[in-house]
């Protein structure tokens, strides 16, 4: 597979399916953000973290590419006349959702209660996690806008919307097995 095609050298992209959009059509800002979010796990799989995490990102990063897949593809022509589907792409189930719930679960029952909101940060891999936080969430508000006028499978947001409340609590998990302090935010009194 050759790497440049020129295809897209006027601003256009092509979805699977053949449909071609602008470079800026929310399809494409929805997915690409989706290969942001990928990249940031892979950062945070990079690091000294515990096995267990290193296992579920594995296993996330192939669903947010399952995810990546279903969104480049044009909705329009995802089946064929007789009704069966053209491309033979996965789907983001509710069993994904529950193994990130799962997982969850099974980090916030080792954690202290939060009492207050945290400030990211104290650990650069406690600042990785609360990075792809705020890009999961940026996927997430981008393929509410993209359900807004195209059909978006409804798993795939509510799949980032448990996402961000994943990677919220390993950045908590990861500030406690790293041993460092989380920093509370105490909102100032007013003048």
């Amino acid at each position: 597979m050759k790497i440049y095609t020129k295809t897209g050298d006027k601003g256009t992209t092509g979805l699977f399916g053949g449909t071609r959009v602008p470079k800026n059509h929310i399809r494409i800002e929805a997915y690409g953000t989706l290969d942001e979010l990928n990249s940031h796990l892979g950062l945070i799989r990079d690091q000294d973290i515990f096995a267990v995490a290193k296992e579920e990102l594995i296993k996330i990063q192939d669903n947010l590419f399952t995810a990546g897949a279903i969104l480049a593809t044009d909705p329009e022509k995802t089946k064929l006349k007789n009704g069966k589907e053209r491309l033979n792409i996965p789907h983001i189930s509710k069993d994904d959702i529950q193994f990130l719930e799962q997982a969850i679960d099974r980090m916030d029952a080792k954690l202290e209660p939060m009492t207050h909101f945290i400030l990211p940060g104290g650990h650069t891999t406690v600042s990785y996690c609360h990075i792809a936080r705020s890009v999961c969430r940026r996927a997430e508000r981008n393929c509410v806008s993209l359900s807004e006028n195209e059909p978006v499978e409804e798993e795939i947001i509510q799949y980032l919307n448990r996402l961000s409340d994943y990677l919220f609590v390993l950045a908590r998990m990861l500030t406690k097995t790293l041993q460092v302090k989380e920093v509370k935010w105490i909102p100032r009194k007013g003048d």
